[in-house]
């Protein structure tokens, strides 16, 4: 037991340097994050024994795994923002957006939460947070607020993000059902997808005096968001459960808003367009929006849901085995059907329609892998650590230790080992394949449901995600923020705590009344 116990607190050290790097500190991003890859490597050799060649060969696992798709996805969608800033194509949307409701906290919630779950749903890789967040401070909210608002609002959408692969994911690892698991998911996440909206709010708008007079709006974004997601779970599975979703809330939203659209905003919250006059006729409108309409398009008509196109594409694929270690498996990449390529072309076609040369084009790429240099290195600093602790075992022992230490009350911990996981791989799909088995063996060895505990990984893992130095780095470099990871992490870390507490209550206290109910 004293082994185990010594070993899991080793294994969390690299964590523990994050944190206090960041928060005590106050380190860069990517300074904080090499260094935690230095400790895991010194880690990993000497404490874990793991032979050079197999922790040299898992880092470029890593480093491989970071550029393609990650940061392609990222340098994508920030270079659809920035190319619509240089064509003007963002004022106009701005103010389309501000004429459906000039109110800072109903843009919060059709642009953060409606249209942030959107792209969660279709794309994920960090879209959801680097577009929505680009956009509302290119709208004039203070960038800081706008990447908190989107950072809360990607947290739970995740288990069903990129067309449900992170559930489909677990389901495959652990052996479970996928349609009574997705169903357990949305159920356990019903409390968040009505409390988050709110949360929203409070931090776009400066504090809770923010919820005056948007209460019954918020509520409904709310609640129609985690409705059909219900619905779509319990009868068709994963994949279509966020896209139904924030399409339904984005319409109730909308309806609601245009509802009070002649009640006064107070001064503080008003976001009234300036930069474009005059009323928008349908062909600049279309122009203006093309790139983000191609990219649902594009990422539509090529995912699993029109299969023989994302059939036909998946053979543009490689699988090769890059880390030597004997736990290791193989890396898949796909050369064309991965969100970044998709979002590049649409953004090309929609420069193209908006009159941007290509040396625009070209030096609006140049400028944005500058602003991402920084991110760069976070997150392939990032992913070797994740991949050295996988393959080395120190993410096993960490895990085995807050089973041991907890026994029965392993419900109570479940979201924080999940939440922890997510935090060193920044991917609510990787925390799945490396913890998903681990909660429903701790589920066999204690009597509970296996749907239950695989439900709480997905809803830890989307609170840890947040926290994690790859989603701070990437809502950082999309609003111009390099460098200042510590101002993000301190920002949301006491929304995430409260998410995490009420995590652990409801999965440890409800799974024995809700269990038998779902038939689980």
């Amino acid at each position: 037991m004293g082994e185990i116990i010594f070993r899991g607190i080793l294994a969390l050290l690299p964590i523990i340097w994050l944190i206090v790097a960041l928060t005590g500190l106050k380190m860069a991003g990517h300074k904080a994050c090499v260094g935690a890859l230095i400790i895991t490597i010194l880690e990993s050799l000497f404490l874990w024994k793991m032979p050079v060649i197999d922790c040299a060969t898992s880092a470029l696992e890593g480093f491989a795994s970071a550029l393609w798709p990650i940061i392609l996805v990222i340098i994508a969608a920030i270079f659809t923002y920035n190319l619509s800033l240089k064509t003007g194509a963002m004022d106009v949307i701005k103010q389309m957006l501000t004429g459906v409701s000039a109110d800072k906290r109903v843009l919060v919630l059709l642009i953060g939460w409606c249209f942030g779950g959107f792209m969660e749903g279709m794309a994920g890789f960090g879209t959801a947070i680097a577009i929505p967040a680009s956009m509302l401070a290119g709208m004039g909210m203070n960038p800081i607020a706008a990447c908190l608002v989107c950072m809360l609002a990607n947290a739970f959408p995740t288990a069903f993000g990129s067309v449900g692969i992170p559930t489909v994911t677990l389901a495959n690892v652990t052996g479970l059902d996928a349609l009574p698991l997705a169903f357990t998911t949305v159920v356990q996440m019903i409390p968040f997808m009505i409390l988050v909206p709110f949360l929203m709010v409070i931090v776009g708008g400066g504090g809770v005096k923010a919820l005056k007079g948007v209460v019954g709006i918020t509520l409904v974004s709310g609640a129609s968001f985690v409705l059909p997601q219900l619905i779509v779970a319990k009868f068709t599975g994963p994949e279509l459960a966020v896209i139904v979703g924030c399409v339904v809330s984005l319409g109730c939203t909308i309806l609601m808003a245009r509802s009070r659209k002649n009640a006064e905003v107070p001064a503080e919250y008003n976001m009234r367009a300036e930069g474009v006059h005059g009323k928008i006729d349908g062909r600049k409108a279309l122009a203006s929006w093309l790139p983000f309409i191609l990219i649902f398009i594009l990422l539509l008509i090529t995912s699993k849901l029109v299969s023989p196109i994302n059939s036909a594409l998946a053979g543009f694929s490689t699988s090769v085995k890059i880390s030597t270690s004997a736990n290791a498996g193989k890396a898949s990449f796909s050369w064309i059907n991965t969100p970044g390529i998709w979002i590049f072309v649409a953004a090309i076609i929609g420069g193209v329609v908006q009159k941007a040369s290509a040396k625009v084009m070209w030096e609006t790429l140049v400028a944005t892998v500058k602003q991402m240099s920084k991110t760069i290195v976070t997150i392939m600093s990032v992913l070797a650590v994740a991949k050295i602790m996988t393959y080395c075992g120190m993410i096993n022992d960490m895990a085995t230790f807050f089973v041991s230490i907890t026994g029965s009350f392993y419900p109570f911990v479940a979201p924080i080992i999940a939440a922890l996981g997510a935090f060193i791989t920044g991917s609510g799909t990787s925390t799945e394949v490396l913890l998903g088995s681990l909660q429903t063996a701790a589920a066999q060895q204690i009597g509970v449901s296996e749907f239950w505990l695989a439900a709480a990984n997905s809803t830890g893992a989307g609170i840890g995600k947040i926290l994690s130095p790859q989603c701070i780095a990437t809502a950082a470099a999309a609003v111009g923020l390099i460098g200042q990871d510590s101002k993000l992490l301190g920002g949301i870390i006491k929304w995430a705590v409260l998410e995490l507490v009420i995590a652990c209550l409801v999965v440890g206290l409800l799974g024995g009344i809700l269990t038998p109910i779902l038939g689980i």
